[in-house]
Order: structure tokens, then C-alpha cells, then sequence
């Protein structure tokens, strides 16, 4: 569960081309069918790519991580001035919070809980989504919401076959390889960044990196378990799309969303 340490420095760089954007608007499409909430849960909140749009809409949301570097990138983000569309007295309000998120807790109960950009994958025994899954349907309110998105058991195929993956720029650089295990649905990836030193040369002989390693491990779950846990928490899963859209998962969809409610 100890990731993102150093790489939470370099993230919002390498991450910039990720759909933030569409899960934003998959967000409000279910918030507009199913209740405007008061306040959100951003579980596994990184480093506020979500949390703070969030805000800035006017919502109360908690940014919930496991990890300290992340959370601390996400702080300073948010209290820049730029962050809060450039004045203070906007009605939204972000709290962070350092805790898991198989036994995350609030004072009180929250109107929904959003679980985006595929954290549950890193959880990589069942019974520890089962306990995510636990903790957040006590931590809603009756009639609270839980959106969430995990990579599918095909797109870990993917990467293993893909693989490796190169970003190379002149202060940032990376190589990015990946071991499937197909029985158990798991994949590790193996990260070496190379980060340009501040203040030396641009390029050339004066350049001098820092060369720091990473692994992440993902796992993979069949959807029908998934939403099998789901049921038996107490949810009620109102729906299984894929891709960001509402159309149903196919073998091929690469990210499944899962919609479920707290019954009131």
C-alpha cells in the first residue's frame, strides 16, 4: 500500500494527460440524476486533481490518502490563490486526511463518496475491497452514493503486452515495465525516473538526475465480484457501465464504473 513516494513530486507532470475532465462530468451526470450532495468523499484523492474542481464547485469534500507526499503536493496546490479561482470566500471547502481507505471514518456521514482513476486495483486481496467497500458504506448517509472505477482484468493484459513504456523529456524521464501474473489478475509495475537536478545545466555534460525506482502493484477483479460484494454490504448498484459512458461493459472495455447507493 506504500506507494507514490517520490513520484508524488513529479505526478501532476507525467499524469497531465489523463480524462480528469470525464470523470468530472461522469460525476455530475449522476449527481444530477440521483441528488446534488452537500459533501464528497474523494477517496484515494492523490494530489487534489479532483478534489479541488470539486471545491471550487461549492461542494465540502474530504481528500482522503494513504500517502503523506501525496497529500502534501495536494495542500500546497490547493492553497495557492489560482487554486481557489482566485479569491478565498468560495463556498467550497477541501479538508485532507491521511487514512486508508479500508477503514477510512469521518465525524459524520457523507452525501457521497467518489473512488476514481482505479485506487481499488491497489488493493490486491479481496478481502481488502470488501473492507473499502465496508468503510464507505458506513461512512454515507442514507440514500448517499459510491462512484468508483477499476481497471478491467483485459486492460492489465494490455499493459503487459504494451509494455515498456518510455516518456523521455530533458528534466524528466522514465522507463515503465510490467509483470502479469494471469491467475491472480495482478500486475506489477516497475517505474525508474530520472529527475533533472534544480539549478544545473539544461542539458549536456553539466546535467546532473536523480534516479529513483518505484513499484506499484494493481489487481484486477471480475465485475460479478465486484458487485456481488457490493450487494451483500447493503448497496444497491444501480449501474454498470464501461469507458465513461452508460453503455455496457463489453470484453474489451478497459475501465468499469460502477454506481451503487446507500438505501435511505
Amino acid at each position: 500500500m506504500r506507494t507514490y513516494r517520490q513520484f508524488a513530486a513529479v505526478y501532476d507532470r507525467l499524469m497531465e494527460e489523463m480524462p480528469y475532465s470525464e470523470w468530472m462530468n461522469f460525476a455530475r451526470r449522476c449527481f444530477e440524476r440521483y441528488g446534488i450532495p452537500k459533501s464528497i468523499v474523494d477517496l484515494g484523492c492523490g494530489t487534489g486533481n479532483l478534489a479541488i474542481p470539486l471545491a471550487r464547485s461549492g461542494f465540502g469534500v474530504f481528500g482522503i490518502d494513504i500517502s503523506s507526499e501525496m497529500l502534501s503536493v495536494a495542500r500546497s496546490k490547493w492553497d495557492e490563490p489560482t487554486a481557489r479561482g482566485g479569491y478565498r470566500d468560495e463556498p467550497g471547502t477541501i479538508r485532507w486526511l491521511q487514512q486508508d481507505m479500508r477503514d477510512w471514518e469521518l465525524p459524520e456521514a457523507a452525501d457521497a463518496v467518489i473512488c476514481f482513476c482505479d485506487c481499488l486495483n491497489y488493493l490486491t486481496e479481496g478481502h481488502d475491497v470488501a473492507a473499502a467497500i465496508q468503510a464507505t458504506y458506513e461512512g454515507l448517509a442514507p440514500g448517499g452514493l459510491f462512484l468508483f472505477d477499476v481497471h478491467s482484468p483485459r486492460q492489465l493484459e494490455r499493459y503487459a503486452e504494451e509494455q515498456p513504456f518510455v516518456y523521455d523529456e530533458k528534466d524528466v524521464a522514465y522507463l515503465w515495465t510490467c509483470d502479469y501474473d494471469p491467475d491472480r489478475m495482478e500486475i506489477e509495475h516497475s517505474l525508474t525516473f530520472f529527475i533533472q537536478e534544480p539549478g544545473t545545466a539544461a542539458s549536456g555534460a553539466g546535467a546532473l538526475y536523480s534516479r529513483f525506482e518505484e513499484s506499484h502493484v494493481q489487481r484486477a477483479y471480475d465485475p460479478e465480484w465486484i458487485a456481488e460484494r457490493l450487494g451483500e454490504t447493503g448497496f444497491e448498484l444501480l449501474h454498470r457501465v464501461a469507458d465513461f459512458t452508460w453503455d455496457a461493459p463489453t470484453a474489451e472495455s478497459e475501465r468499469l464504473f460502477f454506481v451503487a447507493r446507500k438505501p435511505k
